[in-house]
């Protein structure tokens, strides 16, 4: 057996334990070959790759580009480049492998993609963001001789993107062997109808596959097993498969259920396996989360039959400096955040998301409201989906549900994002249609859509009578005319907010919402700060916006408002209005593009939280003579007193509906304070002292450990500080990462928007005192050494002990 087959079969052992829910598939990242331009006849297995660079999966080449006006993306594509490239691959499958079924999964592909397998041609997706599979089985070889896979990406046509897409295969891949008989790909679907105390019923739905030569009599086994991998329940069940593709309804019941929930995200694991006499022939793991819930036109979401607020954010897919490459850490660490703020929901925009998101959200506590298109036939850019719609969505459709309908955390599935046939009669027939395949694959949840348009005779998309919950975007100030204009219906702010904002920085002397661009007719603000810098008081909106504050407000003051989803949770790559080039990234986000928690973040802690919040702003370097406003976010208090120097400048008090409270100060300084108390006792004290200047790089880690094997990651905060230890806040010097042991820099960031410097390099400038570099394990162990440097200023090191994971 050659060194490639044994590193396969070693892998197939390891990624079964970690990712895989189907028998026989393998991570298949390792070893492709990639060229960054357009050459034709790489599909030909003779062709020499031997000068292509060598990478593992998932790839973006983008995000490795360089910052420009020019690329066609344009800046609200990340002015990034697209182009077209090309991945080949070739390995071999032993000859025990020969007589099974053989298929790649590619979990998305941004896009356009074409396969070819050993020069045989397999197929074209235009979407990006679809998961698909393609069956490799009639053009294999085995033992000695090699396959050749070779994929095509065609990102060339731009602009084909409202927000950064990232460009290649960006999400994983994986290699798949089966038995002639077996589950059908994403041939299981787990319901729960009826839950109760005592029990809860579980109904399976699956789908075999019988290609073997006759029909045969079969037994499915189906197991639960708890959250400590215990056997709750097993029964058999006798099946007659015969030739081809057949369904079958399978029920157990669970006794004393634990429910999934955000506060306590309890999943069960349904095993299938399937038996011809004593042989195994395919086994197919899936989550089971027990969970009932509810929306109600006058009384908003239940779930489990305790009411509860949708406490929601959107998100892009992209990851920052890693670009739109998928890993799993960095996921967890964006989701991780937001739980900390206070969310419970994400709506995942306006595409299909990576497997991976969904396996968090699951197992965190997120409710997740899954959003198919941006677009239908209408486009919104010249290169965009629309062109492939009338070929595509149905399939694509299918696609997403059968995927995704098994996670706990999916409560509803959007068919639209501000699409443009609901002003014209068309969206009603293609409303119905959607809906209808929706409900086909998958009829235990609720079907949306993101609107914009709040009166029934011009909306047609809800004239179709078709959706069970109406999404509104935006236009707050019409919520109350919802439940008139639309009898009878279920709403929930599906979008809300555009509030701008760049961490750190503060435009004093304003008290009142400004709106950056103005009206539809202005693309960019004409007057905003020269230096692309937006005020992080939350007091700078986009037009059809508001502020955070009254954006909240206007849903928790109305029930018949389910809930909420922000835009967005975190900065993303692309769409930075207010701006044009150099802006190149979002100014939406509760959280930056380096994952720094704006100021507004707290916001959100001390309303959507029971854990006391203190929160004070600005910082505090100021010039003489300048009056301050001071900023105190809070909870599980009566009212906060500010002091600066141990002088006292007031108790305030929240009055009526007020989320904040604020102070005019002049600015000497020194030591501002605030405390918080409650019923005359202290809660929380916050201290800012003025910084003197910058004088040493202090490194803080999410965590110390590394494993290899599975693109571990390590989030690095670079802060400046003085003398005292105090943050500077305004510091800007370049910092330089430099790495020995088994790691490597991932990326750099530091969150500012119009930063134009790499994303990938090694080295990077502090924006308002801050940077962040990601530190990637390799495969050997060993101990990472990492030390930041900076002209002027006393370095830092710090290390990172490299692992492999207990099942390698």
């Amino acid at each position: 057996m050659s060194k490639v087959i044994t590193s396969f079969f070693f892998l197939y052992l390891f990624t079964l334990t970690l990712y895989g829910q189907e028998w026989g598939k393998t991570l298949f990242n390792d070893q492709w070959k990639f060229h960054l331009g357009d050459q034709p006849e790489a599909k030909s297995v003779s062709f020499n790759d031997e000068k292509w660079r060598e990478l593992a999966l998932p790839h973006d080449w983008s995000i490795e580009g360089a910052f420009s006006k020019e690329h066609p993306s344009t800046n609200q594509g990340g002015a990034l480049p697209g182009g077209i490239a090309w991945y080949r691959k070739t390995f071999h499958l032993a000859d025990t492998v020969g007589g099974k079924q053989v298929y790649i999964d590619f979990d998305g592909i941004y896009r356009d993609s074409e396969v070819w397998i050993n020069g045989h041609y397999l197929g074209k997706r235009p979407s990006g963001y679809t998961s698909f599979r393609y069956d490799l089985t009639p053009y294999v070889k085995f033992g000695k001789q090699a396959n050749v896979i070779a994929v095509r990406v065609d990102n060339g046509r731009q602009p084909n993107s409202r927000w950064y897409s990232g460009s290649g295969i960006y999400r994983n891949v994986w290699l798949i062997t089966k038995n002639k008989i077996a589950i059908d790909h994403w041939g299981v679907f787990v319901k729960s109808p009826y839950v109760q105390k005592e029990r809860a019923f579980i109904q399976q739905q699956t789908t075999f596959k019988n290609l073997g030569p006759k029909a045969v009599s079969a037994d499915v086994v189906i197991t639960v097993f708890d959250k400590e991998n215990k056997v709750i329940v097993k029964k058999n069940f006798p099946q007659q498969l015969s030739l081809g593709k057949s369904e079958a309804s399978l029920e157990v019941q669970v006794p004393q259920p634990v429910l999934w929930s955000p506060e306590n995200p309890y999943c069960y694991q349904i095993e299938t396996q399937v038996y011809v006499g004593k042989q195994l022939m395919d086994q197919y793991k899936v989550p089971l989360g027990i969970r009932h819930f509810a929306f109600d036109a006058k009384q908003g979401f239940s779930l489990n039959g305790q009411r509860k607020r949708i406490l929601g954010v959107c998100m892009h897919h992209d990851l920052g400096a890693l670009g739109a490459a998928v890993n799993k850490k960095a996921m967890e660490r964006q989701l991780m955040l937001l739980k900390e703020m206070g969310a419970n929901a994400i709506r995942i925009s306006h595409n299909p998301p990576a497997p991976e998101f969904l396996d968090l959200c699951d197992s965190l506590g997120f409710l997740v409201m899954n959003e198919a298109f941006d677009m239908w036939r209408k486009k919104k850019n010249k290169f965009d989906y629309s062109l492939d719609f009338d070929e595509w969505h149905r399939q694509d459709l299918i696609d997403l549900i059968k995927r995704d309908r098994n996670h706990p955390s999916v409560i509803m599935w959007s068919i639209g994002n501000e699409i443009r046939e609901q002003f014209d009669s068309t969206g009603t027939a293609l409303t119905k249609e959607l809906v209808a395949i929706v409900r086909i694959e998958d009829s235990t949840r609720p079907i949306t859509a993101a609107l914009t348009e709040t009166h029934l005779e011009k909306n047609f998309i809800a004239q179709a009578n078709a959706l069970d919950i109406l999404g509104f975007n935006y236009k707050y100030e019409q919520y109350d005319s919802l439940p008139i204009n639309f009898h009878g219906q279920k709403f929930i702010a599906s979008e809300t907010t555009s509030a701008l904002a760049t961490r750190g920085h503060y435009d004093l002397g304003h008290d009142t919402l400004r709106f950056w661009p103005p009206s539809a007719k202005e693309k960019f603000v004409k007057n905003g700060n020269p230096d692309f810098t937006v005020s992080a008081y939350d007091q700078v909106a986009a037009y059809w916006g508001t502020s955070h504050e009254q954006a909240w407000k206007a849903v928790k003051e109305r029930d018949f408002m389910t809930g909420l989803f922000v835009w967005t949770g975190f900065d993303y790559l692309g769409e930075p209005v207010p701006y044009d080039f150099p802006a190149r990234s979002s100014y939406y986000g509760i959280i930056d593009l380096a994952g720094f928690p704006k100021d507004v973040y707290y916001m959100y802690q001390s309303e959507w939280t029971n854990k006391p919040v203190l929160h004070l702003l600005p910082h505090w370097n100021w010039q003489a003579g300048q009056t301050i406003d001071v900023w105190a976010y809070f909870n599980q208090a009566d009212e906060v007193e500010l002091f600066l120097n141990g002088q006292s400048f007031g108790i305030r008090r929240k009055q009526g509906d007020d989320i904040h409270v604020s102070w005019k100060v002049p600015f000497q300084p020194g030591t501002l304070k605030a405390v918080s108390r409650k019923n005359g006792k202290e809660v929380l004290i916050k201290e800012i002292k003025t910084a003197s200047k910058p004088a040493r790089i202090q490194l803080t880690v999410d965590k110390n450990k590394l494993h290899t094997g599975i693109n571990d990651l390590a989030f690095v905060t670079a802060t400046i500080v003085d003398n005292d230890g105090n943050p500077v806040p305004l510091a800007d010097d370049e910092m330089v990462f430099d790495i020995q042991g088994p790691g490597f820099v991932a990326g750099v960031d530091n969150g500012f928007q119009a930063d134009l410097s790499s994303l990938k390099g090694n080295r990077k400038r502090a924006y308002n005192g801050k940077c962040l570099a990601i530190i990637q394990a390799e495969s050997r162990t060993g101990e990472i050494v990492l030390k930041a440097s900076a002209k002027g200023l006393e370095g830092a090191e710090l290390k990172l002990a490299v692992m492999k994971m207990m099942n390698e």
